[in-house]
């Protein structure tokens, strides 16, 4: 299930506190800048720092290609 348009609009990295990348098709958030990836579990962004995962340069491509994947914050 795709997250919420308003929580999409509320969140933001923990670290650098920018906009992330909501990428549905692969269930996660993305953060271009430190290049990693928050997985979503069952609709809930896992936010924590320590579970973020580093992504590959490829990955991080495809990433923003997909067609689906919105940036995050008011406004996006």
């Amino acid at each position: 299930m795709p997250l919420d348009a308003f929580l999409l609009d509320l969140l933001e990295d923990p670290v650098d506190h920018e906009a992330l990348l909501y990428v549905p098709s692969k269930e996660l958030l993305f953060n271009p800048r430190r290049k990693v990836a928050y997985e979503v579990r069952d609709s809930i962004p896992v936010m924590l720092p320590d579970e973020a995962r580093l992504v590959s340069d490829d990955e991080a491509k495809s990433f923003a290609e997909d067609p689906d994947a919105r940036l995050t914050g008011v406004g996006a």
